[in-house]
């Protein structure tokens, strides 16, 4: 009698995908002895690699169920040799309780780039409260006489509003002054004897952040800090190729009178050819000189670059809108800066004050966007509420935010000693803070009174600001609001998540030194991190 099979498949039982029976012993009887020894061994190891292989997919699929696991699957991401040579800072903790989840070098002071924005914003919902709003003056130097003349001087006296800004609202140029003309108009003036002045000087404050480098200069992350912004302190231009390839690009000034001369040295290339543009302007100057090359019939794109002075181009701007208006000036346009002599408004009128957004709606924005100019402006500002009539004059307002920011940590038990900062975007390489301050600060903030804005403010993966693009279809996508940080050498991400079982963690993840091969993105590395929290489904016990 043969022997028994199990199963239905040509009469031979299987298991695992394994044959047996007696059509495997007739197989077993044609294979020399010594070959079967060797697939015997191949066997095993096939089997002791298969396993577990299968549990960490499974992991990474459904993620991890425990504590234990989690802390698994972060410390092999943390361990990979890609990172041999960086930096990371990780922490992340239960916002209700407190728990740490994971912790890895938290203690380690790096840099946080952007994420340095959540020190300000935290700071200034703290101290403002979110209703707060920056108030301009509009002054008169002079008498109106009967014919609407204004015998004297019209003033904005800056107040570093950042919100003069009609390019990202989608408006025109020319809408950031409606506001301004309209005080002027109510208060009967209908000519102007004397100058139109920007008066920037009571912000007192360096064009240029604390430990920027020279490089941040020419670029419109590095506009300069004024108490009178217009535009975000930078010029789009509008590039384009030439008719046909060998003629010389196409360069369009999109908002005007900003005084800045165009050096074209742009080259129209075949369709196939490359598109590489770079501009230049150097520090203090107002050439602009725009090198490199466009393909022939290709699109058009905009760049940018700083503008100087820009108290001098809201002034200058501000003359042409009231002329618009029909209200003459005979005086000049004029802009002054710190540390300049303050116009002497003495005796003046104020026809009334512009009223920015709420403090919400501007930290709204600094922090989607990564603003860094709105997020400088909201600094000083800071610092210059400070001021004392005894406060020296050569103290600047970044120095007084810095002192305004190191109470405020020591006041919440927020790791002062960890944060070391020369100013508030995160564009200094000289700022540093470990990730467990900054997951204090994070948790402090969930339970503020000011939570809900302070939260609601972060970038959304997958939906908006500067996560938009980042965590689509992951399980982070709509879970994860976070700050996100860049710099060179220099890449964090820090904020909330809502993980699959429904806790809410607060979490810092910072890279520093790292050299990405070319197969990896550092942010990606940030980002896997964020979807590994998002598809926890354990809690923080």
């Amino acid at each position: 009698m043969g022997a028994m099979v199990s199963g239905t498949r040509g009469g031979a039982g299987t298991e695992n995908g394994f044959v047996f029976g007696a059509r495997a012993a007739t197989m077993r009887n044609m294979i020399p002895r010594h070959w079967r020894c060797v697939f015997g061994w191949i066997l095993l190891l096939a089997l002791a690699l298969w396993r577990p292989a299968r549990a960490e997919e499974a992991v990474a699929v459904t993620g991890a169920e425990t504590l234990a696991d989690l802390r698994a699957e972060v410390g092999l991401r943390l361990d990979a040799p890609r990172f041999r040579g960086s930096a990371w800072g990780v922490k992340v903790v239960s916002v209700d309780t407190g728990a740490v989840l994971v912790e890895r070098d938290a203690a380690q002071r790096l840099s946080p780039a952007s994420n340095a924005k959540l020190y300000v914003a935290a700071l200034a919902l703290d101290r403002l409260g979110g209703d707060w709003r920056i108030k301009t003056p509009v002054l008169a130097r002079g008498v109106v006489d009967g014919e609407g003349a204004l015998q004297g001087d019209l003033v904005v006296a800056g107040r570093g509003d950042p919100s003069w800004n009609p390019r990202r609202a989608g408006k025109d140029f020319w809408t950031a002054f409606e506001p301004f003309v309209a005080l002027v108009r109510e208060a009967g003036i209908r000519r102007i004897r004397g100058d139109v002045i920007a008066d920037g000087t009571w912000l007192r404050t360096t064009p240029q952040g604390a430990g920027w480098t020279a490089d941040d200069l020419n670029d419109y992350y590095g506009a300069e800090i004024s108490g009178v912004a217009l535009e975000e302190n930078y010029l789009d231009l509008r590039v384009g190729p030439g008719a046909v390839p060998g003629a010389p690009g196409v360069i369009e000034l999109v908002q005007p009178l900003t005084g800045l001369q165009i050096d074209n040295r742009l080259t129209t290339v075949t369709e196939s050819g490359a598109r590489q543009v770079r501009v230049l302007r150097l520090p203090g100057e107002r050439w602009v000189t725009v090198f490199g090359t466009v393909p022939a019939g290709g699109g058009e794109a905009l760049e940018a670059t700083t503008v100087p002075r820009p108290a001098e181009w809201f002034a200058t701007g501000m003359k042409e809108a009231l002329r618009r208006a029909g209200i003459e000036v005979t005086g000049r346009a004029r802009g002054v800066r710190w540390p300049e002599l303050t116009p002497d408004v003495r005796g003046a009128r104020q026809l009334g004050e512009i009223v920015s957004p709420t403090l919400r709606e501007m930290v709204s924005v600094l922090l989607k966007v990564s603003q860094n100019l709105r997020t400088d402006l909201l600094f000083a500002t800071l610092g210059e509420l400070e001021r004392q009539p005894e406060t020296s004059a050569w103290r600047t307002a970044d120095e007084l935010a810095l002192t305004a920011l190191g109470r405020f940590l020591r006041e919440h038990d927020l790791r002062p000693g960890d944060v070391q900062f020369d100013e508030g975007s995160g564009l200094s390489r000289n700022n540093l803070v470990t990730a467990d301050a900054m997951v204090r600060l994070l948790r402090f903030m969930a339970q503020h009174r000011e939570a809900a804005a302070f939260a609601d403010a972060l970038p959304v993966a997958g939906r908006d600001g500067t996560l938009r693009g980042r965590m689509k279809g992951t399980p982070a996508e709509g879970q994860v609001q976070a700050k996100t940080g860049t710099l060179r050498w220099a890449n964090s991400l820090s904020g909330y998540v809502t993980t699959a079982a429904g806790e809410r963690l607060a979490f810092c993840f910072m890279l520093n030194r790292h050299v990405a091969p070319a197969d990896h993105r550092t942010r990606d590395e940030l980002d896997e991190l964020a979807v590994m929290l998002a598809r926890y489904r354990g809690d923080s016990r």
